[in-house]
């Protein structure tokens, strides 16, 4: 784990090992920023289904966590990026239910319904980038 220029977190994501301190990482900072039970166990899955995502199709990554501060809002945003092969076809990888690799096919798209915000970016062959976050009123 490092810190950023920008003051993220920077957690590598190349072993179970990772998946597991980064899930340690995110609880910590929600619940400090008081974020509730149930907001923290949906931003702990879904980081952990980014960051499985990360290893198992990215060949490993990184996530580079930071605190939000918007006037009348606090949040957590996690940035998921990797080198692999990216993703051919966006809308389906979203569809509940898909999978290229033989799991429930809820990695992308429950990370998608767990958060407040969701933006991904991909190119076939360039690698992918997944941004969540979530928010709590001040």
């Amino acid at each position: 784990m490092k810190t950023a220029e920008s003051g993220a977190v920077v957690m590598p994501l190349y072993s179970d090992e990772d998946v597991v301190r980064l899930r340690k990482l995110v609880r910590e900072e929600l619940a400090t920023l008081g974020f509730g039970i149930v907001d923290q166990t949906k931003m702990i899955t879904a980081a952990s289904e980014l960051a499985r995502n990360t290893l198992k199709y990215g060949k490993g990554g990184e996530c580079h966590l930071n605190k939000l501060n918007e006037s009348a809002k606090i949040g957590v945003e996690l940035l998921f990026t990797d080198d692999g092969p990216g993703i051919e076809d966006i809308a389906l990888a979203l569809t509940d239910g898909y999978t290229s690799g033989g799991g429930l096919g809820l990695g992308l798209s429950g990370a998608k319904k767990l958060s407040d915000e969701f933006h991904l970016e991909t190119q076939p062959g360039q690698g992918t980038h997944v941004t969540i976050r979530k928010w709590k009123f001040a």
